[in-house]
């Protein structure tokens, strides 16, 4: 279970266990492996690859002699090091979706009838169905508009979710910004179980059902009808399944169910401060919840004086160590 304290070093790219070395070595302020290894509960061989992990990122330096201790860095270079990993590995998502782009839009070529199938019309939500309903473990997503049907719930997902059947979707920052869908459907999804990240875009509109298939839209909307593109077992659903990996590693989770409420933090606070964490402005973050401006200010102001937050940095600092995002 990833701490709050090291949470957003693990959100950035450093190793859960690396994050909790890092944090002993603040404390300490300098010191050898082996204590390391004794105030963190992890074995030497653990030990090792987290401290490599440390100096490979700039987060600790050697010291001494006989170069045998540790010394915690200001964290500031480092996490600038993660950052243009995390925007690297963006870039090479983009990259990879362009391609795969290209592949789908590329001339069918003898043999491949068996792998692709194109879907079109009112037909594709009736796959989309069929196959959700023959899921035997997994259903993963990158989500943006344009959609096939409203902003109603998805109620095949809700019963998968009940049966115990895992969910993981990248939304792009435009499809948070529809405010009947967000509560509508991703809500309410993210209450049943799902788990939800986000990304400023995601590179292609994708469903992929286990490992059997996955679904391409071609967002090809006309007259409010769209195409898509049925991927069987190939190289190609290969590389669709790295696809979105690479993105769910680099979205940052969408806090929007109830974990982290309670007493002190109600779920609309909760959902507030997950939608503008995911980036949306003041007036896209009232109109999703469906609130005024001025009473989105009026809670802010009141997360403000309960955590002492003199503005918005500290509060979402608060909420990090707290964590409720």
């Amino acid at each position: 279970m990833v701490s709050a304290d090291t949470g957003h070093l693990v959100t950035l790219g450093l190793g859960e266990r690396a994050a909790s070395t890092y944090l002993a070595l603040v404390s300490l302020g300098t010191s050898t492996s082996d204590e390391l290894a004794a105030i963190v509960g992890h074995r030497p061989e653990q030990i090792r690859c987290s401290v490599e992990e440390l100096l490979h990122v700039g987060l600790a330096g050697r010291a001494g002699p006989d170069r045998e201790h540790l010394v915690a860095m200001p964290p500031g270079p480092a996490l600038d090091l993660l950052t243009r990993r995390r925007e690297a590995e963006l870039a090479a998502a983009r990259v990879a979706a362009a391609d795969t782009y290209r592949a789908l839009r590329r001339d069918a070529v003898e043999g491949l009838e068996n792998l692709l199938e194109i879907i079109k019309g009112p037909a594709v939500q009736d796959r989309i169905r069929q196959l959700e309903q023959s899921v035997r473990a997994e259903v993963r997503g990158l989500d943006s508009p344009p959609y096939y049907t409203g902003a109603d719930v998805n109620q095949t997902e809700l019963d998968n979710l009940a049966d115990g059947i895992r969910y993981r979707a990248v939304y792009a920052k435009t499809a948070l910004e529809r405010s009947e869908y967000l509560a509508d459907n991703v809500v309410v999804c993210v209450k049943a179980g799902e788990e939800a990240r986000t990304l400023p875009d995601v590179p292609v509109k994708l469903l992929i059902f286990d490992t059997d298939c996955a679904l391409v839209s071609l967002a090809d909307m006309d007259n409010g009808i769209g195409s898509a593109l049925l991927i069987r077992p190939s190289s190609l659903l290969s590389a669709l399944t790295g696809l979105f990996e690479v993105c769910w590693q680099a979205a940052l989770p969408l806090a929007l169910g109830e974990q982290g409420s309670g007493p002190f933090l109600q779920p609309s606070e909760r959902r507030l401060l997950g939608l503008l964490a995911a980036g949306l402005g003041d007036e896209q973050v009232a109109r999703a919840l469906g609130i005024s401006r001025r009473t989105l200010f009026r809670h802010l102001e009141g997360l403000m004086s309960r955590t002492g937050a003199a503005n918005r940095f500290q509060l979402a600092l608060h909420a990090k160590r707290n964590g409720w995002l």
